[in-house]
């Protein structure tokens, strides 16, 4: 079975985010089933998701509560428009999601990913800004180092660094934020300022507020940029600051909501007011695709009127608002509202925490280590810290290699190995998680000692 799907694989599949090269000369892995944190491959052996399936997963894989949810509307309704027609899965989701915001953003534009719903946050600001007589509102703000998904606009508000430089000569323009410095793990804090940040902010808007469409940000924690924290209180401080100059502040909280941080909506428990919230991943606990904007009824009436006056949002996928996607989500959502699930999910996080400080607080080979609920980072390099690895030679990459030999899924990003194992995770496979990395960095870290180059 093994050889017949590797072959499929190998001469018809293009995977994202891999050299296909590296992969095609390397072992692969053909995962035939999940059971709660772990993934099973063809002969048998059981691998823990480190990564939540690339930070997605929420419950865990076969939760049978989703599997009854998601099974229960195939049984009436697989798919149906959303294109001047409506369903009941996402009616009711619309109006759940409205609900965690406490009603203040009322509507619910559904879309299939997360890049589409920072995509639609965009579009319906600048759009808004036209329709309300303030077509001079036409700068945009970006946070350094974040990441917002791979279509040509959310590329645009990434920036240039890393993935996306190929494509910068296409980028539409997009005024900078500099990102605060923090580091925190286990709740201990090493370092924090977002002075600069602020500063920047308050010159900008004091120039160019009155141009200026609205900021994107991530909230608390910018994943691709290898878990770069914000201090608490910098949301708020960037939300007033919006509030002042009349910008519409777009919180993209695409990683870091439904338990990913302890929190259904990480700007909610933060007592921020945004124009716009961005989910997808969580959103379904990971199951299927799905994003979700939302927004206030404010910025909604703006698109209303006649059909001459050019009000429509004319935007949509086809599988917007998809019934058994709004049916995962809407179980997913239930579950993390019972009592007891957010905060022993809080309490794991701190365990996450504490373990990874206990196995890599004084190892050789981490340079940094950031933590905060279940997106946690290692920043790895020599035990010489004069030197560092070559590109190359795919040192982190080739850890993960050797943790998944030893039972474990992770993915490097560069030089660095995430941590963002499903919050449900139990305290025990916690211990598996942190004490199996430490055994492949200590079995393969050593081995390089030959290819170093300097800093």
């Amino acid at each position: 079975m093994k050889e017949a799907v590797d072959k499929y694989d190998s001469d018809h599949s293009w995977h994202p985010y891999t050299q296909m090269r590296e992969y095609l000369d390397g072992d692969r892995l053909h995962v035939v089933r999940g059971e709660g944190c772990w993934l099973e491959d063809g002969e048998g052996r059981r691998y823990l998701d480190g990564n939540a399936s690339v930070w997605t997963n929420v419950h865990g894989h076969a939760d049978r509560e989703l599997d009854e949810a998601l099974r229960d509307q195939l049984g009436r309704l697989a798919h149906a428009t959303m294109l001047g027609l409506n369903h009941e899965v996402a009616a009711r989701l619309a109006a759940e999601l409205a609900g965690l915001t406490a009603g203040r953003l009322s509507r619910v534009f559904f879309s299939d990913c997360g890049a589409m719903a920072v995509e639609v946050a965009v579009k319906l600001s600048l759009q808004s800004w036209q329709l309300s007589g303030h077509g001079e509102r036409r700068r945009i703000v970006a946070m350094a180092h974040g990441y917002h998904g791979d279509s040509f606009g959310t590329m645009a508000l990434g920036g240039a660094q890393g993935f996306h430089a190929r494509f910068e000569p296409w980028f539409y323009p997009v005024e900078r934020m500099p990102a605060p410095v923090h580091v925190e793990c286990a709740g201990l804090v090493g370092a924090s300022d977002m002075t600069a940040s602020l500063a920047w902010l308050d010159e900008y808007l004091a120039a160019h507020g009155a141009e200026t469409a609205c900021l994107v940000l991530e909230p608390s924690v910018q994943g691709a940029a290898g878990m770069r924290q914000q201090p608490p209180g910098f949301v708020a401080a960037v939300a007033e600051r919006c509030r002042g100059a009349g910008v519409h502040l777009i919180l993209d909280e695409i990683f870091v909501a439904f338990g990913r941080l302890g929190e259904l909506l990480v700007s909610e428990a933060e007592g921020v007011k945004a124009d716009f919230v961005c989910l997808a991943k969580g959103l379904t606990a990971g199951y299927l695709p799905l994003g979700a904007t939302l927004t206030s009824e404010r910025i909604f009436e703006c698109f209303l009127g006649a059909q001459s006056e050019g009000r429509t949002f004319f935007h949509g996928q086809t599988f917007t608002g998809n019934p058994l996607a709004a049916a995962v989500a809407l179980k997913n959502i239930e579950k993390l509202k019972r009592p007891g699930v957010l905060s022993g999910m809080r309490d794991r996080a701190w365990c996450l925490g504490a373990g990874l400080r206990g196995a890599f607080g004084d190892h050789p080979n981490v340079r940094g280590l950031r933590q905060r609920g279940f997106a946690a980072c290692l920043d790895l390099g020599p035990a010489d810290r004069e030197r560092r690895w070559p590109v190359d030679l795919r040192a982190a990459h080739r850890i993960c290699l050797e943790a998944r030999r030893r039972g474990l899924i992770l993915r490097a990003l560069g030089d660095s190995i995430p941590v963002v194992p499903p919050p449900a995770i139990s305290a025990a496979e916690l211990d598996v998680l942190v004490f199996t990395l430490r055994d492949a960095i200590d079995a393969v870290a050593p081995t390089f000692s030959s290819e170093l180059i300097p800093s």
